[in-house]
């Protein structure tokens, strides 16, 4: 997976390009196979709300409410543009055409050392790898721009597509536990997954992040 990090950085040695650069804290856009991912803007508003507005999606993602309006998508885009909402969230596009398709995003926690990986697509694009393509570039940057140790990431149990997705980009099993969903209206049952740097670092080395 190749991103535009990575093409600034082709003159440095492979064990160079698997350390982080701690002087980068932005969001820069990113660039794969078929993505584009950059920050939301209102140009995206309408999309997002037509493919928010999915029961389907909803219950699977802990903070998005159900219905979806095209006011809840404005404020999204806005809170976005504020730092609001987590520290990086990315509008995930097709490179060919800049359709929009979802969203990604960071998170850090408390401890300094972790950050939440979260992701979400239209239901007319699920099942083409846009979802793993998507998480396996932000997941490369992140090691490779911050100074973290860990990515988490969390999916509900009945979720079996985006459970398939964190496997395929090496996160390993921890614990199961209980979130609070908006659009449910309760707690939920989910599975908590989370890859270390070191595991990063063996898959790139070994190509079995592809």
């Amino acid at each position: 997976m190749q991103t535009e990090l990575l093409r600034e950085d082709q003159s440095r040695s492979p064990q160079e390009r698997l350390r982080p650069d701690r002087s980068r804290t932005d969001c820069p856009i990113l660039l794969s196979q078929r993505l584009v991912m950059r920050a939301p803007h209102e140009d995206d508003i309408d999309a997002l709300a037509h493919l928010a507005n999915n029961a389907n999606i909803a219950t699977m993602v802990a903070r998005m409410p159900h219905p979806y309006t095209v006011a809840d998508a404005a404020d999204f885009v806005r809170r976005t543009r504020a730092g609001a909402i987590g520290k990086c969230v990315y509008a995930i596009t097709k490179a060919d055409n800049g359709a929009f398709l979802g969203c990604c995003g960071i998170e850090p926690h408390e401890d300094g050392r972790t950050v939440e990986l979260g992701y979400w697509l239209g239901e007319p694009f699920w099942n083409q790898g846009y979802a793993t393509e998507a998480a396996h570039t932000l997941v490369d940057m992140v090691f490779r721009t911050r100074d973290i140790e860990q990515i988490d990431a969390r999916c509900r149990v009945i979720n079996i597509p985006s459970r398939r997705v964190i496997q395929k980009c090496g996160f390993q099993f921890q614990a199961t536990g209980m979130v609070q969903s908006l659009a449910v209206g309760g707690m939920v049952p989910v599975e908590w997954y989370r890859l270390d740097r070191k595991t990063w670092v063996s898959l790139k080395s070994w190509g079995g992040m592809r």
